[in-house]
């Protein structure tokens, strides 16, 4: 008996590995001394944001039937995406959480 791996599982590995490729990016860049300073909570946050939106995504792919219904929550939810990170480098909104 062949045992295939189904598509769902195969974009939940897909997932875990971006984040971990996306992660790279700025530990590679902080091991050459490219002016990335990130400390370990930096990889905490980043991953739990990265990996939690791909989770997300991933649960609205597999629950929502209606195309117009998972391109809004889609959107919705890669916006909230952005606005967290640019808050949490910069301090787009001036949240205590802001970064500098």
């Amino acid at each position: 008996m062949e045992h295939r791996m189904s598509f769902e599982n195969r974009r939940l590995i897909g997932i875990v590995i971006a984040v971990a490729v996306l992660l790279l990016i700025p530990f590679t860049a902080m091991k050459l001394d490219a002016g990335v300073k990130w400390s370990w909570f930096d990889f905490v946050a980043a991953g739990t944001l990265l990996a939690g939106t791909g989770l997300l995504c991933e649960f609205v792919l597999r629950k929502v039937k209606s195309w117009n219904y998972r391109l809004l929550l889609l959107a919705g939810i890669l916006f909230a995406l952005f606005i967290i990170w640019a808050e949490l480098a910069v301090g787009l909104i001036g949240t205590p959480l802001a970064g500098s």
